[in-house]
């Protein structure tokens, strides 16, 4: 019975630990040369594609007004963001660009899914209009 209790205890703290690891996330670090980067493509440049973009390749998990709830966003790990908030529109256009071309863990890096550096500007321009 004592070891029943142990292992209990073992499985109670294990799973603790692992689910304040996993709530908490790695903050995202952009390099500098990213932070800076100024975006080439003119914000109403074709509107249109970028909102296509984004419904083709970010909906899904980001959702369509980018409040992180897409239909696979409860299948993936780490805060997916909410692209409306003052935080998340505050990180320069570098820093977004960044983040949608490399990715980390659950997002996909998109050089191959979108090869074109303007597409994903489009991309990103398209997230500055989901604003609260």
């Amino acid at each position: 019975m004592k070891t029943f209790k142990i292992i209990t205890i073992i499985g109670i703290i294990s799973f603790a630990f692992y689910s304040f690891t996993t709530l908490v996330q790695e903050e995202w670090k952009v390099p500098a040369k990213y932070q800076t980067m100024k975006n080439p493509v003119a914000p109403k440049t074709d509107a249109a594609i970028g909102k296509s973009l984004y419904s083709k390749h970010c909906k899904s998990c980001h959702g369509a007004e980018g409040y992180g709830d897409g239909t696979k966003a409860k299948d993936l790990k780490g805060d997916l963001g909410d692209f409306s908030t003052k935080k998340f529109q505050s990180q320069s256009d570098g820093a977004l660009f960044y983040k949608t071309t490399i990715g980390r863990s659950d997002m996909p890096e998109f050089t191959k899914k979108i090869p074109s550096d303007d597409d994903r500007w489009l991309i990103v321009n398209y997230m500055r209009t989901l604003v609260q």
